[in-house]
């Protein structure tokens, strides 16, 4: 820009006028420098109309008006002073999407009620609706009392009541809203104040009924509010596009409150980590109602396509998943009721209700194939991440059925292994799982004993020693039909400490099968065993996983560690 004469000037917007150049610093820039051309050397013209400076600066441009006494005066110098007002925008540059920077141990939105917002070659976090504050801190994001800012977050009503996230106006006892949002006096207030004596009477029994609308109505919005925070609007949208998923799919909280005595503690059937198991009726049909502990907003985000997924497994070994509510602050899932008690139960009994070794060998078959079908058969796969024998349930024909998936990830199924939080009870976990956090098909079975000795390092002891009987249960050793030493040579496999030295679900499940089929062959057409190999009745699973581990020279803490120092 160029000013041959101060006449010329005029105040007001910089764009388009003589004297001062404006422009916009576009999205994604890195770094910005700014400089006057050489090739226009003004310094005559400066001496000509008295101007005594030139500047470039960077700012905010709502804070920047233009006065032509900027240029024939230091007044711009003097009134900023080397500190121009500018905004900056805070963004992870990672050259990484949302949805991908999630699944990291680094992702910067770790306050609760916060959101991730893609920005160009990376990401920023914000607080979500109704919230304000650093989401880059834990619990950085807090709710704003919408009430206490009326110019903001107007309410025509005459009462306002803050909630998480939002906020209710509210008529008095008395009033109701028109639909211009204004509170008026109903007919009825109006015809109490007319009458005396029967006002009175007729306003006492009243009173009651018009708290009770308040309550209904406030109640009503609040489940609207959840409904909507929880995405219910998605999963119908969800609903309508795929066929495969029940179209009851959603159910009200009233049905439930109404199938479990508004979730009376006499009707708690069980419970853990993840949340609270009530028993009810639905429809003439006994189900089991999971009410979930609290769980942080991004968790929620992701629940509906969780559901979506989970809606349509259909296995015999998987509990079903039935309907669920989004009317609660964390949504409420219905699954089928399974009436016969969990594993651990029938196993940690003294008696004729103790379960016999067959029943045992085919419930660990009815496991595998659950594992299975999750881990590769499903449109998604699914890691459980907490089997044990309390998340296995019995029906009244001893049928195993897979339940409890509080901990469970979702994954594509293109992708073969995926780093994520540690969650599962501890006794259990695989332990090249709890040191790199990658979650393969792979994953085993594992339990420490109560003196805290590895019970899975005493087993493999005692299997080499040829001891069984010191460590299986007795009733198992007096009902063993031969088999029982190729079901303990699977479990030492199972629990490699390697993830690639273990077999898939897939292939425990063939080689449990093929022993229960072989149990039944009566009498079996076999072929001389000719070598060890033959011996083990696993025949899809390599002889070499079972004698290495066998002959282990280090503990598994210490293999973990020389693992961890010698990267493969």
């Amino acid at each position: 820009s160029t000013c041959d004469n101060t006449s010329a000037l005029f105040n007001g917007s910089c764009y388009n006028t003589a004297g001062c150049c404006q422009a916009d610093i576009p999205r994604g820039v890195r770094d910005y420098h700014g400089y006057f051309n050489p090739l226009y050397n003004n310094s005559n013209q400066i001496r000509k109309t008295k101007t005594p400076c030139n500047y470039i600066a960077v700012m905010e441009s709502a804070a920047f008006n233009f006065s032509t006494t900027y240029l024939t005066s230091t007044v711009f110098y003097d009134t900023y002073k080397h500190n121009t007002p500018v905004v900056v925008e805070w963004a992870i540059r990672s050259n990484i999407s949302c949805e991908e920077a999630k699944t990291h141990e680094s992702y910067a939105c770790v306050s609760n009620n916060s959101v991730c917002i893609t920005n160009d070659a990376g990401y920023a976090c914000r607080c979500s609706k109704g919230y304000q504050g650093n989401p880059y801190i834990v619990d950085g994001c807090t709710d704003i009392d919408e009430c206490g800012n009326n110019a903001t977050y107007p309410c025509t009503a005459r009462i306002c009541e803050n909630t998480l996230g939002s906020y209710i106006c509210l008529c008095p006892p008395g009033e109701s809203m028109s639909g211009d949002g204004v509170c008026k006096k109903n007919r009825l207030s109006i015809g109490l104040g007319v009458g005396g004596g029967t006002s009175l009477l007729l306003l006492g029994l009243g009173g009651p009924y018009i708290m009770r609308k308040i309550k209904l109505q406030k109640a009503k919005k609040l489940r609207q509010i959840f409904f909507k925070q929880n995405h219910g609007l998605l999963l119908q949208q969800l609903i309508s596009h795929n066929t495969d998923i029940d179209e009851r799919m959603i159910i009200t909280l009233r049905e439930l409150k109404k199938a479990t005595d508004n979730f009376d503690s006499s009707r708690v059937v069980g419970g853990g980590g993840h949340g609270v198991v009530f028993k009810g009726i639905i429809d003439l049909h006994v189900v089991a109602i999971k009410k979930s502990k609290i769980v942080v907003q991004r968790e929620i985000d992701e629940f509906i396509n969780e559901v979506a997924v989970l809606s349509q497994v259909n296995h015999r070994n998987v509990v079903k998943l039935l309907v669920c509510c989004l009317e609660t602050e964390v949504p409420l899932l219905v699954y089928e009721f399974i009436s016969n008690g969990t594993l651990y139960n029938h196993l940690h009994v003294e008696g004729p209700n103790s379960l016999i070794w067959v029943d045992r060998t085919r419930i660990a078959l009815e496991v595998a194939r659950a594992l299975s079908y999750l881990h590769s058969a499903a449109s998604m796969l699914i890691f459980h991440r907490d089997i044990k024998s309390f998340n296995i349930l019995l029906d009244d024909n001893l049928t195993a059925k897979v339940f409890d998936f509080g901990a469970s990830r979702y994954i594509p199924i293109d992708q073969t292994g995926v780093t994520t939080i540690i969650q599962g009870a501890l006794g259990y976990l695989d332990p090249m799982y709890y040191y790199t956090k990658l979650l393969t098909r792979k994953k085993p079975f594992f339990y420490r004993s109560n003196d805290g000795d590895n019970l899975v390092s005493h087993f493999k002891k005692m299997l080499t020693e040829s001891n069984l009987a010191g460590i299986i249960d007795p009733q198992v050793m007096e009902e063993d039909d031969g088999h029982l030493q190729e079901v303990a040579r699977l479990a030492v496999i199972c629990t490699k400490l390697r993830g690639e030295d273990r077999p898939t679900m897939r292939e425990v499940e063939m080689t449990l099968e093929n022993l229960l089929v072989k149990k039944k062959c009566v009498p079996c057409i076999t072929t001389p065993r000719k070598n060890y190999e033959e011996e083990i009745y696993v025949q899809y699973i390599p002889i070499d996983r079972i004698t290495n581990d066998l002959s282990r020279q280090y503990t598994m803490e210490e293999e973990i560690l020389l693992s961890a120092s010698h990267p493969r």
